[in-house]
């Protein structure tokens, strides 16, 4: 269950339309990100995005996608087939080029590299173990971010996985899950130090959508997202998918920009320049704020391993501190249990 509304727009990109879906990017300008690029464009980071897979014939996503590979029974293809539109639209959010005149979609981090890893397919579903291998043999194939924009089983394949992955210095950024699905926050993303994503409102509120809890630590835009869909397609949703996208491509745009620090360091760099909102200090809707690239590039920050949270991570100093095969897709698109997108399509 893809947990992300998605309006399908069903005709093909072309240059009116083109303006029309950059115009509707709302959180481009909500988080400055046009400023951001001017300091950073993910440069030579890998993404890894394990999800339904990456349709890459989207010309906003030419020379982005590399190989991949799909998971699962039987499987032999290189993660860039899409039937769903989850993973394709994902993958826009992280590193669109856009297009000629300011046009189509614009990635947080344009320059950065996706490597797809499907590890869910809208036909069948998904394993938990799936993800654990696509986790895995992300590490191995040099990503330095990974995107788990779903919520899944807490099998401990994954669990091991992840912790794997966070000790070979990889931030893994992943969603809450979406309300009313789920309340509180799902897992792989109360793992300790995941990068637990929630989700904001036009507005910067939290969004009623965005499960919560103490594990949250960052919040980012999750309602109304447009981004790419398959087919050549665009698609707007609502979910906790789309704030998690947007994280992983500023963290792309930190790693980016300062290749020597730790996976800790930059989790501790996003939190500490996070836009606090909500309660004072950390709080269950935003963690520690929502994430602000330009100051995640620009502050100056301790380069020293702080105290650990409780969720793993360092804590900026003077803040507060299903069974079965259950994939919830927290972005949009399958109905499986990806939690964190409420599909809504329209064709």
């Amino acid at each position: 269950m893809l947990s992300t509304m998605i309006t399908i727009v069903t005709a093909s990109p072309n240059a009116a339309r083109a303006d029309s879906v950059r115009s509707r990017q709302w959180h481009l300008a909500a988080l400055d990100v046009i400023k951001a690029q001017q300091l950073s464009q993910g440069e030579g980071v890998i993404v890894a995005v394990a999800d339904t897979g990456v349709d890459d014939r989207h010309p906003e996503l030419a020379g982005a996608v590399i190989a991949g590979k799909e998971f699962g029974e039987g499987a032999t293809g290189d993660g860039k087939a899409d039937t769903d539109g989850h993973g394709t639209a994902m993958a826009g959010l992280i590193a669109g080029r856009g297009l000629p005149g300011e046009s189509g979609i614009l990635g947080i981090a344009p320059k950065a590299t996706i490597l797809p890893v499907q590890t869910v397919h809208s036909e069948f579903g998904g394993s938990p173990t799936n993800l654990a291998a696509g986790v895995e043999w992300s590490v191995q194939h040099g990503a330095k971010v990974i995107c788990i924009a779903a919520v899944t089983s807490e099998y401990p394949e994954v669990r091991s996985a992840i912790e794997a992955a966070i000790r070979a210095d990889v931030v893994v950024v992943a969603g809450t899950g979406n309300a009313p699905a789920m309340r509180h926050v799902g897992f792989p993303a109360k793992i300790p130090g995941v990068l637990a994503v929630g989700g904001t409102d036009r507005d910067g509120n939290h969004a009623a959508i965005s499960a919560t809890g103490p594990e949250v630590l960052i919040a980012a835009p999750a309602v109304d997202i447009i981004s790419l869909d398959v087919f050549g397609k665009y698609g707007t949703a609502d979910g906790t998918s789309n704030a998690t996208a947007i994280v992983a491509g500023v963290v792309a745009l930190v790693r980016a920009k300062f290749p020597r620090l730790s996976a800790v360091e930059v989790v501790r760099r996003l939190t500490a320049t996070a836009t606090d909102r909500g309660k004072p200090g950390r709080d269950e809707e935003f963690g520690f704020g929502i994430v602000d690239p330009v100051a995640a590039l620009t502050a100056s920050v301790p380069s020293v391993v702080p105290s650990v949270s409780s969720s793993g991570v360092g804590v900026p100093e003077g803040r507060a501190g299903w069974s079965g095969v259950v994939w919830v897709v927290v972005g949009g698109g399958v109905l499986l249990v990806f939690v964190g997108l409420l599909i809504r399509r329209r064709r």
